[in-house]
């Protein structure tokens, strides 16, 4: 663009969009429907700050997300500031410090707006929303199973079906991988090689351990079938507690929801940056993007955590469609006492502010369906 010309005041940077009325709205009840169930499960909210000190933000799990923050120097104290790219860690950070004293286990729930650099393949995810829960202070498989289903209470409030819940453990192939011994590039060749499902590289690759690793990637799959080829293996002490807890969450999962869509993918570790134990993504059938993720990861750490964050507007594609208020046109001089009954009845007022000739057309052209008259209320 010339210096001389007029900008574009309504283009936006790559990622970054305006919700209009009906979106907007929209996005806003299902948040609310959402935490709503997450506050009848006993987490209550808390609202981090969008922006803290990158040494902060950045701190301990938080060093994965380095490379999708966007940063910024801080006018005032002259230090570099940072964008969360994900409110998890934030909750870590106030669970550690301004709730320390807190009883345990700690449930936290939050909502609101995260800013990262996009990945490749996906420059427009730069501005997202997230909805999460967060149970803090105790390792256990009953903790990490509840947190899948209160969030698929949520996502049953919201009306979305064929809901899957895919649980993986990225701990477990790694560790059956390490205990190869094998030099940093040939174990990054061995992962590579997982990591894309490639059954002759892993063949070639994975020494000793490769009919186990091969036997790891055809498990995955339902539930009961992936977790019945995981209990046949032939696995270390310590590859086998990670297997078991894996089996157990799912177990516990499916004893206190048995309708519940449960899959296992033991090889699955692509993405979980700071995570430590048990991970779930959560799908739904038709919808090509992730409804949500989390799992089991250290808080500032050190502390047991575990936790599921879900992406609105993704759910809202998925969802049946949000009601939203009926508009009703009050033409100026109605009672104003009639059209507050019409609210509290759950009608959206939109009032005349001076007399026209035709209260009908004027309704429909504000896009009210709905007229209040003196002595009634018409459907137009």
């Amino acid at each position: 663009m010339s210096v001389f010309e007029e900008p574009n005041t309504a283009l936006l940077p790559t990622g970054f969009i305006d919700l209009l009325q009906h979106e907007a709205e929209a996005e806003a009840r299902g948040i609310e429907l959402v935490m709503e169930v997450f506050a009848a499960h006993g987490y209550e909210r808390v609202r981090p700050p969008l922006m803290e000190f990158e040494t902060s933000l950045l701190h301990g799990a938080g060093q994965a997300l380095a490379e999708q923050t966007f940063r910024l120097m801080d006018p005032d104290s002259r230090r570099m500031m940072a964008l969360r790219p994900d409110m998890t860690t934030q909750i870590a950070r106030i669970a550690a410090t301004r709730l320390a004293d807190s009883p345990r286990p700690l449930r936290l729930s939050y909502a609101g707006s995260c800013v990262l650099v996009g990945a490749p393949g996906r420059e427009g995810e730069r501005q997202i929303t997230q909805a999460g829960i967060e149970l803090i202070g105790v390792d256990s498989a009953e903790a990490d199973a509840e947190v899948v289903l209160v969030a698929a209470e949520a996502l049953e409030r919201l009306g979305i079906a064929h809901v899957s819940f895919d649980l993986s453990y990225p701990a477990l192939v790694q560790q059956v991988v390490d205990e190869l011994g094998l030099v940093p590039s040939s174990r990054a060749q061995l992962m590579h090689a997982l990591d894309r499902k490639d059954a002759a590289a892993v063949a070639t690759l994975g020494g000793a351990a490769a009919p186990v690793l091969n036997a790891m990637l055809d498990a995955a799959g339902p539930a009961d079938t992936a977790l019945a080829a995981l209990a046949g293996l032939t696995l270390s002490s310590a590859a086998r507690v990670l297997a078991d807890r894996l089996a157990a969450v799912a177990t516990t999962i499916a004893a206190r929801s048995p309708g519940i869509r449960l899959t296992v993918d033991p090889v699955e570790f692509r993405g979980w940056q700071y995570h430590t134990g048990v991970c779930v993504t959560v799908f739904a059938r038709d919808q090509r993007e992730e409804l949500g993720r989390g799992g089991r990861y250290l808080a500032h750490e050190s502390e047991p955590a575990c936790g599921l964050t879900l992406r609105p507007e993704v759910l809202l594609r998925a969802a049946r469609p949000i009601e939203l208020r009926p508009r009703v046109y009050v033409p100026a001089g109605v009672d104003v006492a009639r059209a507050a009954a019409c609210r509290a009845q759950g009608y959206a007022t939109v009032a005349g502010l001076a007399p026209v000739g035709d209260v009908r057309a004027e309704a429909r052209r504000l896009g009210c369906r709905h007229l209040l008259l003196p002595d009634d209320l018409v459907t137009l």
